[in-house]
């Protein structure tokens, strides 16, 4: 049964020109105002083609209506939809009508709300439709199809079930303290406690793959002045997005772009370039290629092969590096006459790359895709929690920890 007594109309396509544009009407009333528009009854999961009429008589467009009976709708309560062209006055104009006849203009997430009210999906569910929609990379997209078809509320209901079974036999020991129970009760409780405290601390372990997901894996470009960093940016994505330039020092500030790769959504970022004795206005630049690079998930760090020394690192950079996947790439190698630039770091991977003719950018994409599913990507867990669902299994873990404490 609904809990919402007015009825509300929103478009559900993105705003702007298209070919089409999708309006939606949930409420108690939502019946009653197709049958005002139409003239007749709706017929439920039916699509029907009619001109829509404002209260004047006149014709504002050719429509699609399907009316959703309650509750089986999205919202679970009386859905009708309307697809009408993607003109944004049209639509405007259909909206106004629908507020005359006695909707409010729904507030934004209301109809996913209602949803979770009316018992159509639980909270995980709810959050999910957003993580469909902003999902970037296939791998972002499967987890959120996941969480929404119920998989997180799944999991936490097993939890719960375990929980529940813990607290009845603790119930039993309070309600029946002249019966003793047997001791393998006891260590059946202490070995339950532990197994919950182990499914909510894996649960939680996803987070961080969770806002690599949701986010996108936060790769930096590091190198020298005229490296090849803008060049290299240039080619992975596929246009010219940087400005490239023979004279060193071109890029003085950090550019962001987002870039899928196999399953992956990247968080491309090309830096100004390490010069260690910069003037003052590529001394800022650097400031924050240096910030971009404490924070990165993933480095590239580009090389110019014709080069056979590698640039020397600001100190934390150096130490930063020890704990961040590292991919070296030798850049240039269409030109490379000099001998290999020591590695600044042992564990880093190289590829041999030309910017300016493509060579080695396949296997730099193959070493891209392999460095970033080793940050954490479990083939197997398709739950990837957000940072309130991590704050909330940290507190249960924590009272369940407290638990196993106070039953030894």
């Amino acid at each position: 049964m609904s809990l919402n007594l007015d009825t509300v109309a929103a478009l559900a396509t993105p705003a702007g020109t298209a070919a089409l544009a999708l309006i939606r009407v949930s409420g108690p009333a939502a019946a009653a105002v197709a049958r005002e528009v139409l003239g007749r009854d709706p017929e439920p999961r039916r699509a029907r083609h009619a001109p829509y009429r404002d209260r004047a008589g006149i014709e504002i467009d050719d429509v699609v209506a399907t009316f959703f009976a309650g509750p089986k709708s999205y919202t679970g309560e009386d859905v009708w939809e309307l697809t009408c062209h993607g003109n944004p006055y049209i639509a405007q104009r259909i909206l106004e009508d629908l507020v005359a006849r006695g909707c409010r203009l729904a507030e934004p997430g209301e109809f996913t709300r209602r949803a979770f009210l009316n018992g159509r999906m639980d909270l995980s569910q709810a959050e999910a439709v957003m993580e469909v929609i902003h999902a970037r990379g296939e791998r972002a997209l499967a987890a959120a199809r996941h969480h929404l078809q119920g998989g997180l509320g799944q999991r936490l209901g097993e939890i719960v079930d375990r929980v529940l079974g813990v607290l009845a036999r603790l119930e039993a020991y309070i309600d029946f303290p002249e019966e003793d129970l047997p001791p393998e009760d006891r260590t059946l409780v202490a070995r339950e406690l532990e197994a919950i405290e182990l499914m909510i601390n894996r649960l939680a372990s996803t987070s961080r793959y969770g806002e690599l997901l949701r986010e996108g894996v936060r790769t930096v470009l590091l190198g020298a002045p005229n490296a090849g960093k803008s060049s290299l940016l240039n080619r992975l994505l596929g246009e010219e997005r940087a400005l490239v330039s023979p004279e060193p020092g071109t890029t003085r500030d950090y550019l962001e772009e987002r870039w899928i790769v196999g399953p992956h959504c990247l968080r491309l970022v090309d830096t100004a370039g390490l010069n260690l004795a910069p003037a003052p206005l590529e001394r800022l630049g650097i400031a924050k290629t240096v910030e971009r690079a404490l924070g990165a998930d993933l480095w590239i760090l580009v090389l110019d092969a014709t080069q056979s020394t590698a640039p020397e690192l600001p100190a934390e950079l150096q130490a930063k590096g020890r704990e961040l996947p590292v991919i070296v790439v030798q850049n240039k190698v269409d030109l490379a006459s000099a001998g290999t630039a020591p590695l600044p770091w042992p564990g880093a991977s190289v590829v041999r790359t030309s910017a300016l003719t493509g060579e080695g950018l396949e296997a730099l994409r193959s070493e891209i895709i392999r460095r970033v599913d080793a940050l954490g990507y479990d083939p197997g867990e398709l739950v990837a929690v957000n940072a309130r669902h991590a704050v909330a299994l940290a507190e249960a873990a924590t009272g369940v920890a407290a638990a196993r404490a106070q039953w030894r």
